[in-house]
């Protein structure tokens, strides 16, 4: 437990670093527990440094587009965004679909990313990926 604790505060020292060091990068992140995300990026929107995704930002970590402020986002060419509905394990081990979570996550999101969703089924299992145009629409390119 001490060593969690201990771990936990070296990540978060780090994220809580002064605004004027260097923005966080994103170049795989394949997401998790949205609870630990969301602490995680509100703790990153509170030291005031920029995010730049330049890779795959999946699951859970599409939620740097909600808590983070889109001035302070960019995107590269490589940046691909995946959204799926939020799930747990259900009876006997099976993935089963958390409809509460699903709605956190839409709450979360921003407008556009909602329409997004929405115009492709809303978030069910099957991941949906925002990339390309679609994406560069919605936030700036990293200069």
């Amino acid at each position: 437990m001490r060593s969690a604790t201990v771990m936990l505060g070296a990540v978060l020292a780090a994220l809580l670093v002064s605004s004027a060091s260097a923005a966080v990068r994103i170049t795989g992140d394949a997401g998790g527990q949205i609870g630990p995300y969301l602490e995680n990026l509100v703790a990153l929107r509170e030291s005031g440094q920029r995010v730049i995704i330049d890779g795959p930002c999946l699951s859970a970590c599409t939620l740097v587009l909600g808590v983070i402020p889109r001035n302070r986002i960019c995107v590269t060419r490589r940046a691909r965004l995946g959204f799926h509905a939020a799930w747990h394990h259900g009876q006997n081990g099976r993935p089963a679909t958390n409809r509460g979570g699903t709605r956190l996550l839409m709450a979360v999101y921003p407008r556009n990313v909602k329409k997004w969703i929405s115009r492709r089924g809303g978030l069910t299992r099957q991941m949906k990926y925002l990339t390309g145009r679609e994406l560069a629409s919605m936030y700036p390119s990293c200069n």
